[in-house]
């Protein structure tokens, strides 16, 4: 028996051990062999999806080492897969490329007649440009300039113009019967808080009765019929209360029914209740009158007329900052936002969701990407219909590595153990602070794709898509757990044993 045999039947045997089947050949790269490609997946994976009986074709995994030519592990590659939030990475690095990380959104005041002593007669008027994290203390610090420039009474209304984005009408409550939930916002071009509200919640024992308030209150007129009950608090109080919102022509009110135990204490939740307009009037109205203004005007919804007069600009925080808030936290609206702002920077205004998707499916050509199976509904993944494969979106993950932006690109990803949506998973573990994975969850799809550093320092790309219907569950967390240990463990060892 020659010496090569013997070493075919040894390999073959540790092979068998591990339960992989490997490529015939190794893969040659300017004459010297690297790793074959692994065809199945490893044991501790398969392991998972036998114990909680989830087919092993629901899921697609991609692992490649950063500067390696060929992955390590390709399973199911050619499936289009739903990516759930994922895709956030195509259009945040796509942004980061295109608009660069110092880019910045505007909103401008501006009047049409002049400030004398504090006053204008003119109404004065609210322009905005898509900042996706205009939040109250940046508004209110805007406010405060024009205040602090001179302008005290303003003799006429609110005039707030929207035009830079023109998004397509959507029914908020279409996705999933939820509208009023926070994710489910549409994106505007002067969008204030996310147009959300915090309506929360305290407890009263002394006079049996619950306290609701609004922050910020855009001038909602609330309807409390919540009981106070006994009874130990579950994680599920929210499920107890019950709102009904009533958009009447000259108030908009949200009535609250149901039991809230008094064990829970103070609780708080979030929700969208009025449209872009309607909120930054109230919460400007707010503002205004608190910082010493004097406004009593109405609101009216224009594009800016001819002749207005800049008074005062603020600008927004940086294209770095702003996607780091879009995937550590997977903000929706947000990146809707930045998909619309890129679609304007590129076409001009208005910004449309289908000229953003324009300007990404041109940067991939460009960028000699083929992507035949890709579908892109909003950019933002909150969708039934966007498919990508898990090579593609780790070949996306590749090229963020090797672009000039690479370094604000991978802080925007969650931390294992640190924040974003990784803040709670992987803590006390080898794996905390070792990985900087986005995260993507909906019905029946739970995805991941970013960067791992395993136990020799070595950094790889790891994209896991599973589309099941126990994805969500805790059956798709303990499957991304196995792939990332596996990777951390593993793959290194692998990639030396040739």
């Amino acid at each position: 028996m020659s010496l090569n045999h013997c070493f075919s039947i040894v390999m073959a045997l540790i092979f068998s051990f591990f339960g992989e089947v490997v490529a015939a050949d190794p893969v040659a790269v300017d004459g010297t062999a690297t790793y074959r490609v692994l065809e199945d997946l490893p044991v501790p994976v398969m392991r998972v999806l036998k114990q909680h009986r989830v087919g092993a074709d629901s899921l697609s995994v991609y692992v490649h080492k950063i500067g390696e030519p060929t992955p390590l592990l390709s399973w199911n590659p050619d499936k289009p897969r739903n990516p759930a939030s994922t895709i956030k990475l195509l259009t945040t690095f796509v942004a980061l490329e295109e608009l660069g990380p110092a880019y910045t959104w505007r909103t401008e005041a501006y009047v049409k007649s002049p400030v004398e002593g504090g006053v204008t007669s003119s109404d004065l008027y609210l322009k905005g440009y898509g900042d996706p994290y205009l939040v109250t203390e940046y508004f209110w610090r805007m406010l405060r300039g024009v205040r602090k420039k001179g302008l005290q009474y303003i003799g006429g209304d609110l005039v707030v113009d929207m035009s830079y984005f023109q998004p397509e009408e959507t029914d908020p409550g279409a996705f999933d019967d939820q509208p009023f939930r926070s994710y489910n916002v549409s994106p505007s071009a002067l969008m204030l808080n996310f147009q959300s509200i915090r309506f929360q919640f305290v407890p009263d024992t002394t006079e049996q009765k619950v306290r609701i308030s609004a922050d910020p209150d855009p001038g909602l007129h609330i309807k409390n019929r919540i009981k106070l009950t006994r009874g130990r608090c579950s994680g599920r109080w929210v499920r107890r209360i019950d709102m009904k919102v009533l958009n009447q022509p000259k108030e908009s009110s949200v009535q609250f029914s149901g039991n809230f135990p008094s064990a829970c204490g103070d609780q708080a939740f979030y929700r969208s209740v009025t449209d872009a307009a309607d909120y930054v009037y109230g919460v400007f109205r707010n503002l205004w009158n608190e910082q010493g203004g004097y406004f009593s005007g109405k609101l009216r919804q224009e594009s800016l007329p001819v002749g207005a007069d800049l008074y005062y600009r603020s600008d927004s925080l940086a294209l770095s900052d702003i996607i780091r808030a879009i995937n550590k936290y997977s903000n929706n609206v947000m990146t809707q936002q930045l998909l619309l702002t890129l679609g304007a920077e590129r076409y001009g205004p208005p910004g449309t969701t289908e000229k953003g998707i324009r300007v990404l499916k041109e940067w991939l050509g460009q960028h000699k990407f083929e992507f035949p199976e890709l579908v892109l509904d909003n950019g933002a993944g909150l969708s039934r219909d966007t498919r990508i494969s898990a090579p593609h979106l780790a070949q996306l993950l590749l090229a963020a590595y090797d672009s000039p932006y690479m370094p604000e690109f991978m802080s925007s990803l969650p931390i294992a153990a640190q924040d974003g949506t990784l803040r709670s998973r992987f803590t006390n573990t080898e794996l905390e602070g070792r990985l900087h994975i986005k995260t993507g969850l909906l019905d029946d799809v739970r995805g991941m794709a970013g960067y791992v550093l395993d136990k020799n320092n070595e950094r790889w790309v790891v994209v896991s898509l599973h589309n099941h219907q126990k994805a969500p569950q805790a059956a798709g967390t303990q499957i991304q757990d196995a792939i990332l240990q596996w990777v951390y463990d593993e793959a290194a060892a692998k990639n030396k044993s040739f």
